[in-house]
């Protein structure tokens, strides 16, 4: 039912209708024209005219048609089905069988009164529910913040959650704070008896490790009924499916609830994923042997970049140099002489050259050795350097002089350096530390380097560089024309009581000039080189032509190859510019991938690896919580009840219906929008047209 209202008074009808009425009547009763017309046609040509300019000046008081519309939506009952791998541990196919059609059937009876959405919940919430019990994991919480997030507006009735209590993922259920309004029906599967049980329980352990560093794993055992019983926990080493055995320890178990953790130290001795194996040992009579092993996948990175520093002399520095940087556990560092060279520069991948070439050594078998592997380099210039052969064999910095006298230089920040970022406390605390030693002389720089300390000689400011960074045949070198840094660490330390200022100067001029570009035309991506065995692998693939822009013209192959040896080929789809590969799942191990594309004629090739890791959560915990569920229904006034009862609950929500929800809205059109107004008018105009033309009243 529609109401018509006006956004003027009511009683502005009473104008628009005297307003027709003086029209009508000036025009058919007044005016000459139709005085020789019959009464009636007047009459009747009055009375249209009336009713077309009534109606025109109605429309100006813009009249509205307001109506109510009432929907009235049934309450929404939640059916949840827990499709963990533990649920149906302890039913066999028969009752497996019968609980499922129990479930189907409360679903249906439901569905006459109320609205009923099914989700399954385990790895993640899904609408629909397969029975098919193969998720790694069960996270109660996030089902029920998922549930409040989709129906917190609506008129939630009930929610009925099937599960065995277990959650492996996520908060405890009853503590996560989800502010449900509904009561929880709890359908307790699983099986709470506590069998005779042997559990590796859980293994902590880092997934990064660094070649050469030792690293710890924590084991948790837990057992249950296994009283006298004695096992052996073994740490195992996974190398192409071969196993060898690293360490075993006796356990023995003295009483029925049995807990003991133990911690075990292995050193990352190879690099890449490496994969171990847990177990424990069965004891007689055990439920399941499944949750006795756990495997596990530790990343061991090389990234660890030797660096050789290579003196003309002793000196302090080096001293001070070497302790800063072996902080850094990604740096190897070792130190040399040059009359004493017991090591092969070619296997270094940074040199710092202390005061070299001198005047007594030019250094040039270690020169040409860097030059060609195009090993990148700091040289730290002091009174021991031959100037001219130093001026030589670099191209950044030219430095004029004898090499007899030096001045006390202090730093300054060029305030344009952009090549890293500098602290501000670097800025105002580094040009007040000690002098440095540097030699007298003109200094000039490339005017491709970049400068980030100058030289402060007493209370001057100058454009002498004495940090400075620069480039050749993309070999990236830089100089420290001054000797004694020492004395910044040691200065650092006594104002601030730590070496940070210099150990920042240090450690990013290092890392910016050790920092090797990638300079390969096709390169992949993966987002990190473990994955678990539920996780889809994403990779991305970039083709870079000679002048190195993006492009992705030709197709891109990869090669994903097993620790067996078998292959599985893919093809990259084409994402604007770039190469992707999506959520490709792949069994447990370890894998090598090889992407190949040809471009300008040549074959371009990209070798990585990754693995997968099981996921064993579910074998860990065999014993159903049904606590955690009663808690949860009687926290939401719903009740708890077992698989052989589901029925009762279609009874209590049948007996105690839930009242729908009736939503009202308010609609308002303007009439001057209806079509059969425009219709009517015309209709009316068009009429008194063809009365007075047909009885020659034009």
């Amino acid at each position: 039912m529609e109401d018509l209202t006006f956004q003027y008074p009511t009683w502005y009808i009473l104008f628009c209708a005297i307003l027709g009425l003086g029209v009508a009547t000036l025009l058919y009763f007044r005016d000459k024209t139709f005085k020789e017309t019959s009464d009636s046609l007047k009459w009747i040509l009055g009375i249209i005219r009336f009713l077309s300019v009534t109606l025109i000046s109605m429309l100006l008081l813009s009249p509205l048609l307001k109506s109510m519309i009432s929907e009235t939506k049934k309450p929404v009952i939640v059916l949840a089905q827990d499709q963990s791998e533990s649920v149906l541990a302890d039913m066999d196919e028969a009752q497996a069988q019968t609980y499922q059609q129990s479930f189907k059937d409360l679903s249906t009876k439901l569905s006459e009164n109320y609205d009923v959405k099914e989700y399954a919940f385990g790895e993640t919430v899904r609408e629909g529910i397969d029975f098919q019990f193969n998720d790694k994991v069960s996270n109660i919480s996030d089902f029920l913040k998922n549930m409040y997030d989709l129906y917190s507006n609506q008129n939630l009735g009930a929610v009925v959650l099937a599960t065995d209590g277990i959650y492996n993922q996520g908060s405890n259920p009853i503590y996560a704070g989800t502010k449900l309004t509904a009561p929880i029906y709890s359908i307790a599967l699983g099986d709470t008896t506590a069998k005779k049980d042997l559990i590796l329980k859980r293994v902590f352990h880092n997934k990064i490790s660094y070649l050469g560093d030792k690293f710890s794993i924590q084991i948790d055992i837990s057992a249950k009924n296994c009283t006298g019983n004695n096992t052996n926990l073994t740490v195992s080493k996974i190398v192409d499916g071969a196993s060898s055995r690293i360490k075993q320890i006796p356990i023995s178990i003295n009483k029925n609830d049995f807990f003991n953790t133990q911690e075990i130290i292995l050193d990352a001795n190879s690099s890449g994923v490496q994969r171990y194996r847990i177990s424990v040992n069965p004891v007689a009579g055990e439920v399941t042997n499944v949750n006795n092993t756990k495997d596990i996948f530790i990343d061991v990175l090389d990234a660890r970049q030797k660096i050789l520093i290579v003196a003309n002399a002793p000196h302090p520095d080096l001293s001070a140099i070497k302790q800063s940087i072996s902080k850094n556990k990604n740096y190897e560092v070792t130190t040399t002489y040059i009359n004493d060279m017991k090591v092969n520069v070619a296997s270094y991948d940074f040199v710092i050259m202390h005061q070299l070439p001198s005047k007594t050594n030019d250094a040039s078998a270690v020169m040409k050795t860097m030059y060609d592997k195009a090993i990148p380099r700091l040289y730290i210039v002091g009174s021991q350097n031959d100037l001219g052969k130093f001026s030589k064999i670099q191209p950044i910095l030219d430095i004029s002089g004898d090499g007899r006298n030096t001045d006390d230089v202090q730093a300054t920040i060029s305030p344009v350096f952009g090549l890293f970022t500098i602290s501000d406390e670097v800025k105002n605390e580094l040009p007040k530390f000690a002098p440095l030693l540097a030699p007298f002389g003109d200094f000039k720089d490339n005017a491709n380097t970049h400068v980030l300390l100058y030289q402060k000689i007493g209370k001057i400011d100058t454009k002498k560089p004495l940090l400075l960074f620069g480039e050749q045949n993309n070999i990236k070198m830089g100089v420290l024309a001054a000797e004694g840094i020492w004395k910044w660490r040691l200065f650092d330390f006594l104002q601030h009581e730590n070496h940070d200022i210099f150990e920042e100067v240090l450690g990013k001029s290092i890392q910016y000039l050790s920092l090797k570009e990638d300079k390969r035309k096709f390169r992949i991506s993966l987002d990190k080189n473990i994955f678990s065995e539920n996780e889809g692998i994403n990779f991305d693939a970039e083709l870079y032509n000679q002048s190195y822009e993006l492009i992705n013209d030709p197709d891109a192959t990869l090669t994903i190859t097993n620790s067996e040896g078998k292959d599985f080929n893919f093809t990259f789809s084409k994402s604007g510019k770039a190469y992707i590969l999506r959520d490709k799942v792949f069994p447990v191990g370890n894998y090598k991938f090889r992407g190949t594309v040809n471009s300008a004629g040549e074959q371009l090739v990209y070798n990585g690896k990754f693995s997968v890791q099981p996921i064993q959560l579910e074998s860990f915990e065999t014993t159903a919580d049904h606590g955690v569920l009663k808690l949860l229904s009687e926290k939401y006034g719903g009740s708890l009840v077992y698989p052989n009862n589901i029925a009762s609950i279609g009874t209590v929500l049948t007996e105690n219906p839930i009242k729908p929800v009736v939503y009202t809205t308010s609609k308002t059109r303007s009439v001057i929008n209806l079509k059969w107004i425009f219709f009517t008018l015309l209709g009316l105009l068009i009429l008194e047209w063809f009365i007075r033309r047909y009885f020659g009243s034009y």
